[in-house]
């Protein structure tokens, strides 16, 4: 019974996101919707697809990561280079900004995974400026002053990709790899005990993380008609590490409500950079004090409409629980 009802919520979620797709692109398509929504619309999309694939690895497995920029530089510069200079396909160039992605992140995990907490962290963020610094002097691509990109990122590109990006995750969270990697959140050291290998765990969700930030990266890329290094820099990364904070470590449906809220926030207050950013740091300092476990905490949103009676033992005649 429990599996019908987890499948009648499963299956309610994907029919709103298809009537919510087919919305938006009716109003794209008949002009209702003006390109500055629009672009909001697409960079909503991005950003979740970003905030997920960060929760994965700090929310799922509790790997302090703060150089999920690198990975969407990577993803976006490589498929770039796929459709600007090798005159390839989009979808090809997606893919290979993913792939591209992945491994960078498998190069990167494979060491420093075995570190923890700040040094971690340190790592992480080390590997987000190597990047930004290697690609800052590639003539190849543009170096300072950028790459020229073909707008090729549409409403139905962004929906599908966030939607495969969040299933993935979702499954991946509840299946048995899923499970061994919370168990490395909650107590590596026991998890190490029991026999899981904590070290294959923590470079899968590195992996899996970094894949969908190179897609997301790809989107980003040609979403817009120049790249720069500089759109890469650390502070991208901490943007992206608030979503996952503000939404809630351990919550996918936090993450996602957090990168539509402050999307829509820093979107509409970006002609006001002082207060934008006054507004954006009280928001933060407010939740941390008065919510520090975020929005969601970590449940899901679908646990606020679901109500479970607590069951006990079996029972007397009195009603009293019999052991």
């Amino acid at each position: 019974m429990t599996t019908l009802k987890n499948s009648k919520g499963f299956w309610l979620s994907i029919v709103l996101a298809l009537i919510f797709f087919g919305i938006m692109q009716y109003t794209i398509s008949n002009g209702i919707l003006n390109p500055f929504y629009i672009n909001t619309l697409m960079f909503i999309g991005i950003n979740i697809m970003l905030a997920t694939s960060l929760h994965l690895i700090i929310g799922i497995t509790g790997q302090f990561s703060i150089g999920h920029a690198g990975f969407l530089a990577v993803g976006a510069y490589a498929s770039a280079v796929m459709t600007m200079k090798l005159e390839l396909p989009f979808i090809i160039a997606v893919l290979t900004g993913g792939v591209i992605a992945a491994v960078a992140g498998m190069v990167i995990g494979i060491p420093s995974l075995r570190l923890k907490g700040d040094y971690l962290a340190i790592a992480t963020l080390g590997f987000g400026e190597i990047v930004r610094i290697v690609l800052l002097n590639i003539e190849y691509v543009g170096g300072a002053s950028g790459m020229q990109v073909s707008h090729l990122t549409t409403w139905p590109w962004v929906f599908a990709c966030v939607m495969i990006t969040v299933l993935v995750i979702r499954n991946f969270t509840n299946s048995t790899h899923g499970r061994a990697c919370i168990s490395v959140r909650e107590d590596e050291t026991a998890a190490d005990a029991m026999g899981i290998n904590t070290t294959y765990y923590k470079v899968a969700a590195f992996v899996i993380g970094a894949f969908f930030a190179g897609i997301a990266g790809s989107l980003y890329a040609h979403n817009f008609y120049i790249i720069q290094p500089s759109n890469f820099g650390f502070l991208k990364s901490f943007d992206i590490l608030i979503f996952v904070v503000l939404g809630g470590l351990g919550s996918l449906s936090g993450s996602v409500l957090a990168a539509i809220l402050l999307t829509i926030v820093t979107t509409f207050l970006q002609d006001y950079p002082e207060t934008r950013m006054i507004i954006y740091s009280l928001v933060l300092i407010l939740m941390m004090i008065f919510r520090p476990k975020g929005l969601m905490g970590t449940k899901e949103i679908t646990s606020l409409f679901t109500h479970k009676k607590t069951k006990g033992g079996p029972k007397d005649g009195s009603h009293n629980t019999v052991a």
